[in-house]
């Protein structure tokens, strides 16, 4: 007895709507969570490169602003621990799908460049519950600490213009004087998240 299957025409309309769906899905996890709104402004001294990341001329960077708080275990956290290393620091959220969709990502390039002096930081943002946070820490084997900053606290502290607290996931590079060197306003590939950092890695 055969199985029963679809009218020729029936079948390739639905194949033809799942295929649909899945370019939908993968247009949603590839596109940032947030508002829309640009995070630039005339002060900021980006430079908009090809694809996704700005990057900052060495003589016009600002200084990253003091983090210290907890993570998402409550242990204390400062980004002062890190300095003379190129700090590689994202804005996540475990409700975030793009930002789960670079995860292994980031997950890849921080083992890889550890060794050359990359630290890389995590900044988990309105997550009412660190729970939550700390799943998404276990799920995705992420190797490196992240501040637990529920109601953007810590994102307020960035100069004007470099960095969106609408818009996640973000990432910035910070150089090893601890200067604001680079900025993506948008999830990442790896050779993406390495068009970022190289630079940064071969600056003397």
């Amino acid at each position: 007895m055969s199985a029963c299957r679809a009218p020729r025409g029936l079948a390739n309309r639905r194949r033809a709507i799942v295929l649909a769906t899945g370019a939908a899905i993968t247009a949603l996890t590839l596109t940032a969570c947030g508002s829309g709104v640009s995070g630039g402004s005339s002060d900021t001294k980006f430079v908009t490169g090809k694809g996704a990341v700005d990057t900052v001329p060495k003589g016009d960077r600002t200084e990253v602003p003091d983090l210290t708080g907890k993570d998402i275990h409550g242990k204390p956290l400062s980004i002062g621990d890190y300095k003379g290393k190129v700090v590689v620091l994202n804005v996540w959220g475990s409700w975030c799908a793009p930002c789960i969709a670079e995860a292994p990502n980031f997950v890849k390039v921080a083992k890889e460049t550890e060794a050359q002096g990359v630290q890389f930081l995590g900044i988990n943002t309105r997550d009412p519950d660190a729970a939550n946070a700390r799943k998404f820490e276990r799920d995705h084997n992420v190797p490196y600490p992240s501040f637990y900053d529920p109601i953007g606290r810590l994102m307020l502290r960035f100069p004007k213009g470099s960095l969106n607290p609408q818009i996640i996931p973000t990432t910035i590079v910070i150089d090893r004087d601890g200067k604001i060197a680079a900025r993506a306003l948008r999830p990442l590939s790896e050779e993406k998240l390495r068009d970022m950092i190289d630079p940064i890695l071969a600056e003397k």
